[in-house]
Formats: structure tokens, sequence, C-alpha cells
């Protein structure tokens, strides 16, 4: 259905969605309000604030999202990969000519405008998600279509990874949630699982209590899929015999001659093949994926040394083991969460009234126009403030997740389940950040906290899915 103009802007359009969208933005006013204001500065109407540049910011957001709304439907659908390997341009550029802010390379100045195209980026990603899932031969269980959604999420990642700007790059894999709705095998998500949960483990255990936990979860996950005497003792010969080649291989390399190590590893090589070989014969294929889960376990381990000593930054190490609570710097790095718990809970129920928050107000909260806008809420408003913040988000990602069950066609649904995911994500991550739950990743919480880039990219990220909607709706009314 073509939308031909000013006439058509409203017609279909979901007026709660909007309606939610308008009161979290100006919500997030009234927080930046609070958080930077300064009497004794410029004046009220400066725009050396950064409520007036919010101000400004939300001007455009507005224009954008009208804009968005003109546009017909089927241009994000025709132009989605333009879109991304524009996004995927902008990237590279900002890797090689960006300007670097606290550590990630990630920004461009125009003049007194910053920009981060990673936000726009996941509008793009989002985009392509749906264009490649939507296509009509397309099948979650084909490893060839996996592989091209795989490409989609991993290229922007890696440069995102790249630009030392982790938090966001990690904003791409709450996509996941997008391809469990779209009914991807479970049992791909197990080893994402693993590799997070032994990322953690390997901080709090030693590797010989990690080895002993991963042959205790996999003997039990064994013996709940098989219930034959005769896969028990397969089982277990082959997780003896898989762990005997990883001893005997770390030994085997002798330079110019073959050690004992080394007969003892052809000899385990083979005995595991036999046993291999047999377990196919005998029809007990499970046994190959619980090997492989402990085998792919077992490499894990000493990865993640590597990773966290070479790949991850200091401050990003320093806030892992704070969070995990390996090492304690109330000065330091764990300074902005500690001040953010105490100011959350100085608001008690019902909040110290606006511009009364004392540590908002005399700076004990760092960053609190920005990722730690939460605690305003929490002290200026309280229990009740910070719930309706909560509320208002559920609802608007609830909205999302609904529009995107009303959509007679792939593209749609996907697109939206992919905003509401990205939006879960950094509802998730930020609140749980500021209250201590979360390692602190630098992800804002949108519509709410100050930046021009975040809030036009979320707003056109969000209108897009309401104009896909409404044209939905108007096509179903005309029926």
């Amino acid at each position: 259905m073509k939308n031909n103009g000013i006439g058509r802007l409203f017609e279909g359009i979901d007026g709660w969605t909007v309606l939610l969208y308008a009161v979290i933005v100006c919500l997030g006013f009234v927080f930046i309000t609070s958080a930077s204001y300064d009497d004794s500065g410029a004046g009220i109407f400066s725009m050396s604030h950064f409520y007036m540049k919010q101000l400004m910011w939300m001007g455009i957001a507005a224009g954008v999202a009208i804009v968005v709304l003109l546009i017909d439907a089927s241009f994000y659908h025709r132009w989605a990969y333009f879109f991304y390997i524009a996004g995927i341009a902008a990237l590279l550029a900002t890797l090689m000519f960006g300007r670097e802010v606290n550590g990630a390379k990630a920004w461009f100045e125009l003049g007194p405008i910053r920009v981060q195209p990673v936000e726009f980026v996941k509008i793009a990603t989002a985009l392509a998600l749906a264009r490649v899932m939507s296509t009509g031969s397309f099948s979650i269980d084909r490893t060839g279509d996996l592989f091209k959604v795989g490409v989609v999420l991993i290229v922007p990642l890696f440069i995102i990874i790249l630009q030392n700007d982790t938090g966001s790059g990690l904003v791409l894999a709450s996509l996941l949630f997008v391809l469990y709705r779209e009914g991807i095998n479970k049992w791909l998500f197990i080893p994402v699982l693993v590799t997070i949960v032994l990322f953690i483990f390997s901080f709090l255990f030693t590797p010989m209590t990690l080895l002993v936990m991963l042959i205790l979860i996999c003997t039990l996950s064994e013996a709940m899929m098989n219930r034959q005497w005769r896969s028990r003792v397969i089982y277990l010969a082959s997780l003896a015999l898989g762990t005997l080649l990883l001893y005997f291989t770390m030994f085997a390399v002798v330079p110019g001659r073959l050690s004992l190590y080394g007969c003892l590893l052809i000899v385990t090589l083979l005995s595991l093949v036999v046993v291999a070989v047999y377990a196919f014969r005998a029809n007990l294929r499970n046994i190959y994926l619980i090997m492989g889960l402990f085998f792919v376990s077992l490499a894990l381990i000493p990865t993640t040394d590597y990773i966290f000593n070479s790949v991850l930054k200091t401050h990003q190490q320093n806030r892992i083991l704070s969070f995990l609570g390996i090492v304690s710097d109330p000065l330091g790095t764990d300074y902005n969460v500690n001040q953010a718990k105490i100011a959350i809970g100085s608001g008690g129920f019902f909040g110290k009234g606006f511009m009364n928050g004392t540590q908002i107000k005399y700076g004990f909260v760092p960053e609190k126009h920005t990722d730690f806008i939460f605690c305003t809420a929490g002290e200026e408003w309280g229990f009740v403030g910070s719930m309706t913040v909560l509320a208002l988000f559920c609802a608007l990602i609830f909205r999302l997740m609904r529009m995107g069950e009303r959509q007679g066609e792939p593209f749609g649904r996907i697109y939206c389940y992919s905003v509401a995911a990205f939006m879960l994500f950094h509802l998730l991550v930020n609140i749980g950040m500021t209250v201590g739950l979360m390692p602190v990743m630098g992800i804002p919480l949108p519509f709410v906290s100050y930046g021009g880039s975040s809030l036009v990219a979320f707003t056109i990220m969000l209108f897009i899915a309401i104009r896909l909607d409404a044209t939905t709706r108007t096509h179903i009314a005309r029926l």
C-alpha cells in the first residue's frame, strides 16, 4: 500500500506506541535537566547546557520521525542491503579516521557535533537481518542460510570490537533472541551459554575444579539422554580416552625423536577412533554431542586467560574483576557503581523531588546525564519513579513484539523483534550496571540518556517499525 503524503501520515499508526515514545523522551529531558542544570553558570536557555542541546536533538528526532513515517514501507525492504553496506563503510571509516573518546575510537566529529555511527549501524543490521531471513527460500534449519545470518551479525561486531567499543558490539548479540523467535534449533544456544559460563567461572575456580565440574555436568547430561548401560560404558571410555588424548598431546612433541608420550598419544587416538566407530554403529550418536561439548569446553578454559590478558583493555579487566568481587577498588573502578547505588537508595519510596537530589546535584555520580541517568530517576523520584520508567519501557517493548506478531510477512516481524531485542538489551544492561547487577559497559538508556546519536538513531529504529506496522494495519482495514 503506497503512502501518498501528509494526508495519510497517521493512517494505521499505533498511537499507544507513539505516546509511550513521547512520554519516555520527555521524562529523559526532565532527568537530564535535573542532572545537568547549574544555576551558577550561563543563562537557563544557554545552549551550553546539556538539556538545551538535548531539546534541540528532540526537535531533530521529531522531524526525522515524521520523515520516516512519510516514506513508503517497501523502501526499507528494498534498500536494506544498501544501508547495511553503508553502515559497514561508516564503521571502517570511523576505525581509521574517527576520534577516540573514553578509550573507544567510535566517534566522528563534525564541528561541535559528535556522531557515533554504531548507533545507526544497529538499524542497518536489523534491516539486513530481516531482508536475509525474509527471502522466499530461507530456512533457519539450513546451514547455508544460517551462515548468511552469521555473516550479517559478525562483520559489524568484529569492526566494533576493533574500535574498542565492546559494549556497543555486544548489543548485536541480542539479535539471538530474534533467531530464537524464528525457530532456530535450541541446541545451537548451548555452546553460547557454555562459553559465557566458562568465561565467568574461569575467574572464580581453578582449572582442575572446572574440569571436575565439566565431567560431572557432561556425565549427568549423558545419563539423561541415554538410559542404556552400553551407552554409559561407551561414554565413560570416550571421556577417559579423550582426557588422555589431551594430556599426552601436551608432551608428545619432542624434536628429533618419537617420545614415549608420542607413542601413547597414537595408541590413545586409535583407541578413541575404535570407540567412536562402535558408538556410531550402535546408534549412540548423542555421545558425539556430549563429548564435543566437553572437548570444546576444555579448549575454552585456557582461551579465557588469553582473551582477558591480551584482548581486553585494563579498564575492562578491572570492571570484570570488580563485578565478580575478585578485587575491590572503592575510589577507582567501583566508584561509579557505589555512588549510583547510594543515589538510588537515598531516594526512598517517593524520592527527594525535582532537582533536590544531593548525589546528583553535587556531582558525586559521574556520567549522571548519560550512562547513569537512571540514578536521577531513583534519587529524585524514588521507587515509584524508577518503577514508572521500567513500566514504560516494558510497555514499549511489549508493543513492539505485538507489532511484530501482527505483521503478515517475515520482514516486518523480524525487524520489529530486532528493535524489541535492542531495547530490552539496553534496558537490562544500563539499569543492571547502575545497580551493580551487570559490569559497567557504557550502554545508554534509550530515549533517556543524553546524546544526539542515540536519540535520533533509536527514533529512526522505532518509527520504521511503526511505519511497517501502519502499512500492515491499513492493508487489513481496507480488505
